[in-house]
């Protein structure tokens, strides 16, 4: 049960940090929840509770910013 929890709360973090960054971002709601359990995990080593949580925004926010950058790349035909 614990899983599902923390798959709950890494979407919720990954789409607040969707939210919070600003663009166009070039992924979908798998890399969302991906991007947010990350963001959890690492929150989660730093510290505990609704700090915790607030931690996770952040570091989501930065993993969107990374991830659009070097992942919304490919695929985009050259610019002269």
């Amino acid at each position: 049960m614990h899983f599902i929890w923390f798959i709950i709360v890494g979407a919720i973090v990954g789409a607040l940090g969707r939210l919070f960054h600003p663009g166009r971002d070039p992924m979908g709601w798998l890399m969302t929840i991906a991007i947010g359990i990350v963001a959890m995990l690492i929150a989660a080593i730093i510290s505990g509770g609704w700090l915790a949580f607030i931690i996770g925004v952040i570091i989501a926010v930065i993993l969107v910013a990374l991830v659009g950058r070097f992942w919304g790349t490919r695929g985009s035909p050259a610019r002269i």
